[in-house]
């Protein structure tokens, strides 16, 4: 299959997805360092200090970035106990999918199927439409409704939604997806949600961005209303967390 990821990959695409807002920022910075020719000494500090905390806010974000998305080892997923069997799995994304060759690759005798909940009426951040230009669909992926997923009761051992249920900003919409996912999730399956939490740690790192996701309370009450049960957390980065959940009430 070959290198399924390529060398400094995630930070690439991080720019390359996002590359307005960096050229925004970099003009906003040369148009204050030139206005602050033409002012005073104090109002000039006061430019240059501001302008210098952007670039520096920007560069952490991109350095934190680049280490967890391809220094970390997180793609490698060697946190994920391999299974030998033949079992069914679904990774579920928001427009852009990474991961699906990834997990073929660790899981080569599964039944394997990708969704994607991507609405443009929706979803409308130019981000993700660059990235699906970049990244078409997995082969035979099947595009749902976040709030139906045309698939039977308990009929999937395990389901990977990774960086993108944060992408359904509606609360009670996300409980209905969760509570779609439980009710697909076969009775001693796995429901694996990979997320960055609104937390400190992202806060240092993304400053306000950090605010485009939620708090680990906020993803337990999804998953409390949706009666799903939280078996473990994993601390894959200080940036990222994953939710091993089952249903409310069985064990694995």
């Amino acid at each position: 299959m070959g290198q399924l990821r390529k060398p400094f990959q995630g930070i690439v695409n991080i720019i390359r997805f996002n590359w307005h807002f960096y050229i925004m920022a970099i003009v906003l910075i040369a148009i204050l360092l030139v206005l602050a020719n033409y002012t005073n000494s104090t109002f000039k500090l006061f430019i240059n200090t501001s302008c210098f905390l952007l670039f520096l806010t920007i560069f952490i974000s991109l350095l934190v970035s680049y280490y967890v998305y391809d220094l970390s080892g997180f793609y490698n997923f060697n946190w994920i106990p391999n299974d030998t069997q033949k079992i069914s799995i679904l990774n579920i994304n928001a427009g852009f999918d990474e991961t699906s060759e990834l997990l073929i690759a660790k899981f080569k005798n599964s039944d394997f199927l990708a969704l994607d909940f991507y609405n443009s009426k929706k979803h409308t951040e130019i981000s993700i439409k660059r990235a699906r230009k970049a990244y078409p669909p997995y082969s035979n992926t099947m595009h749902i409704n976040s709030s139906k997923i045309e698939l039977a009761n308990s009929s999937v051992d395990k389901i990977f939604v990774i960086l993108s249920a944060h992408e359904i900003r509606n609360i009670e919409e996300r409980i209905h997806f969760f509570k779609e996912l439980n009710r697909i999730l076969k009775p001693k399956g796995t429901l694996i949600v990979i997320e960055h939490l609104r937390d400190f740690a992202n806060f240092m790192a993304y400053t306000i961005g950090a605010f485009h996701f939620y708090s680990k309370a906020s993803w337990l009450n999804t998953f409390h209303k949706a009666n799903l049960k939280m078996t473990k957390q994993i601390k894959n980065t200080a940036f990222i967390s994953t939710f091993i959940l089952e249903k409310n009430g069985n064990t694995l």
